[in-house]
């Protein structure tokens, strides 16, 4: 049985300029899974950088509020909305609220660097 605590996560500086926790990757926590699971917090007037990625990808908002940019889409998102991105979509999400954007970020199959392409 594996359960992590993400108190216990140290926090990073992903390469879209979020702040991120590992939660799980099968590559790092030795377990079956195809997908890696991660979350993100972006501060209050802070976005994150345009970025596409080769896998799919889901955000699940945990807290706060902000705008969600896929292709040529934009979207309010707020606390229990769930986003659906596509493989190769450029994507970015900006914080308009007052609060830290807090989101589970859900990549499968699971986030490696070489899939991660940051756009000018």
């Amino acid at each position: 049985m594996l359960i992590k605590d993400i108190a216990d996560v140290k926090e990073f500086a992903a390469g879209d300029d979020s702040r991120l926790r590992e939660l799980l990757h099968p590559d790092r926590d030795g377990v079956a899974l195809s997908y890696s699971l991660a979350q993100a917090r972006v501060t209050p007037g802070r976005s994150t950088l345009p970025h596409r990625l080769t896998s799919s990808e889901v955000y699940y908002i945990e807290e706060g509020e902000g705008l969600m940019h896929i292709d040529d889409e934009d979207m309010p998102v707020h606390a229990g909305h769930a986003v659906v991105i596509p493989p190769n979509a450029v994507q970015w999400i900006e914080n308009r609220g007052e609060a830290d954007l807090v989101f589970l970020c859900i990549v499968d199959p699971a986030w490696q660097t070489e899939q991660e392409e940051v756009v000018e």
